[in-house]
């Protein structure tokens, strides 16, 4: 015996395909009533009326997709199939409207965005002060790298850039077609900064307020980067940390699949002065100290706990350099 349903009736059925009983959706019909129903449906419940029939008929199989394959079952007049197409609309955009308050896909979108925009940034900017370097022999392509791509854009020659570098005009002047082009790049850079800059200060607003423990311990960027690699904060806050220490390591991890020595940490533990600026005999250490450390932060932030204050953070940093004192020497081989 099964039980079939729709949105519209449900159905209890013999082992010969007769109707034993049948149960029609009786009550006002509306768009937003409808839109509910098959956001039920959709979870994977029972109608109403199914849930009914299957309480009158205990050994009753309920069947999901039972009315689809029915070819007996009757077909919506054309007043259900208008009905049916508003309300799948309306549940759409409640699904949208659900989305936009799910704040791992906006810190997703931030932190996505923002990634784009410093790989594209870090390319245009480098060809920038390359370009314009060959001209102003005179500029410190380190101290001055950040103005360079304003003062060119700003300029209407090679000279004016100069000027505004203070330095002294070149001896070989670019075409104007060549100065056109230099010029236009500059501007795409300084645009870029522009629109870096703006994602990267909502990022760091986003991720203070989402997990602000685990950002006063990694930084807001960086807080925000996990969480993404993690698919949202609840999966990182279950994750044990020896996976957290190499989660966004898949190329090394890959390596490590083919022979190669297991990676010590992700590019985001390694971002961390902690680590990075470390003996490469303890980077490891530090990183599997910070990791753990990384996994309590997120717990307290996914679980409403009471959130990190600076001097925890400067308690850990005292430990990582009690780690880095213990082993001051890589260790002996052999």
């Amino acid at each position: 015996m099964r039980i079939h349903f729709d949105w519209r009736l449900a159905r209890v059925i013999d082992s010969d395909g007769n109707v034993i009983d049948e149960l029609v959706w009786s009550g006002k019909r509306s768009v937003g009533a409808l839109a509910d129903r098959l956001a039920e449906l959709q979870s994977g419940r029972l109608s109403p009326e199914a849930r009914v029939l299957a309480e009158r008929f205990s050994e009753g199989e309920p069947n999901h997709l039972g009315a689809m394959s029915d070819p007996d079952w009757p077909e919506p007049d054309g007043d259900e199939q208008a009905l049916l197409a508003e309300a799948t609309d309306r549940l759409a955009r409640r699904g949208v409207a659900d989305a936009a308050g799910d704040l791992d896909r906006r810190l997703d979108m931030l932190s996505s965005a923002a990634s784009e925009l410093r790989a594209s940034w870090t390319t245009s900017e480098a060809r920038c002060v390359e370009w314009a370097g060959l001209f102003l022999s005179e500029a410190d392509l380190d101290a001055q790298r950040r103005d360079i791509p304003a003062a060119v854009a700003e300029a209407d020659s090679i000279d004016g850039a100069a000027a505004a570098l203070g330095i002294s005009s070149p001896d070989h002047q670019p075409s104007p077609s060549e100065w056109d082009a230099l010029r236009s790049h500059a501007t795409g850079v300084v645009e870029l900064t522009g629109r870096l800059d703006v994602a990267e200060v909502a990022t760091r607003e986003l991720a203070r307020g989402y997990v602000p423990s685990l950002s006063l311990l990694l930084g807001p960027l960086g807080a925000a980067k996990l969480v993404v690699l993690a698919r949202g904060r609840e999966r990182l806050a279950r994750m044990p940390s020896g996976s957290l220490q190499v989660l966004g390591a898949s190329g090394a991890m890959a390596a490590h699949r083919r022979g190669a020595p297991p990676p010590k940490h992700s590019p985001v533990l390694f971002s961390l002065p902690q680590v990075s600026k470390s003996p490469r005999w303890v980077r490891g250490k530090i990183a599997r100290f910070i990791a753990g450390k990384c996994s309590i932060a997120v717990r307290v932030d996914h679980f409403a706990g009471e959130p990190w204050d600076e001097d925890q953070i400067a308690e850990i940093n005292r430990q990582v350099d009690a780690i880095k004192a213990r082993f001051p020497k890589p260790p002996k081989r052999g």
